[in-house]
């Protein structure tokens, strides 16, 4: 195997900013009634911070600033975390759970299963480290992509990042399920800074073992041209060697340059 190549799925295989993003919107307007709805910069802007890759506890955070600049304080607020995760998913899986009928089922692919199997035939193997629960990411990976159990660490699985125990977790599946040595170089490819910061505290965990951090524009970025250059440049400062348009472009070759 050339590589170990390990992926983010939101922003990076499937486009969540009609989706997750728009959900948290909802629940932030939904739980100040009205009064604010936060826009894909102030998103972006708490993302930046590195420690917000969970967008139940993201939405939860904004209601608290709103508040807090109205001058109330946290413990007054009393907010109901579980109501505020139970709305989210209202919005985004739907109010059916069993056929979910949410922003989930509109979600465009930006990857395909050709993709996944170029990699394979380099000679890289590939699984997953989300910060979505495993419903969500099996939902895209099996069900919409058609990969046949892929290894996926999720929510559920193990600490939401920048703690890398997840992708070690990743990385020790996959060195089981292709009889690897533990020598071959992870590549993390993620979309925020806190993917980022996951790379850069694995490097200090695990210093003998070569991790690259990948960088990936996701798409509500490339669709405004002035945010490029500085949301590169904020994966670039966070750990990033290289930062791409989309994920097609981590292609064998490339993957090859970067080792």
């Amino acid at each position: 195997m050339s590589a170990i190549v390990v992926f983010d799925i939101d922003g990076v295989i499937r486009d969540v900013g009609n989706s997750y993003r728009r959900a948290l919107a909802d629940t932030v307007e939904q739980f100040t009634t009205g009064a604010c709805r936060p826009t894909a910069i102030d998103i972006d802007k708490l993302k930046s911070e590195g420690i917000w890759n969970n967008d139940w506890e993201g939405s939860q955070e904004l209601i608290y600033r709103y508040f807090e600049r109205q001058g109330k304080t946290r413990s007054a607020l009393n907010l109901d975390y579980e109501n505020i995760v139970a709305y989210f998913q209202t919005k985004y899986r739907g109010t059916d759970p069993v056929n979910w009928n949410g922003y989930i089922c509109d979600e465009p692919l930006l990857a395909n299963l050709e993709y996944f199997n170029s990699l394979t035939a380099a000679g890289s193997c590939w699984g997953f480290f989300s910060g979505a629960t495993k419903g969500s990411a099996s939902y895209i990976l099996e069900r919409r992509l058609g990969l046949q159990a892929p290894v996926l660490v999720a929510m559920e699985d193990a600490p939401g990042k920048p703690d890398p125990q997840g992708l070690f977790m990743v990385v020790d599946r996959l060195e089981s399920n292709h009889q690897l040595s533990a020598r071959e170089a992870i590549f993390y490819v993620g979309d925020t800074v806190a993917d980022m910061h996951t790379v850069v505290n694995a490097r200090t965990q695990q210093p003998d073992r070569q991790t690259i951090g990948v960088g990936v524009l996701p798409p509500h970025i490339l669709a405004e041209p002035s945010q490029v250059r500085s949301y590169t440049e904020s994966l670039i400062q966070a750990g990033a060697a290289r930062v791409i348009d989309n994920i097609l472009e981590l292609t064998p070759t490339l993957i090859h340059d970067l080792l």
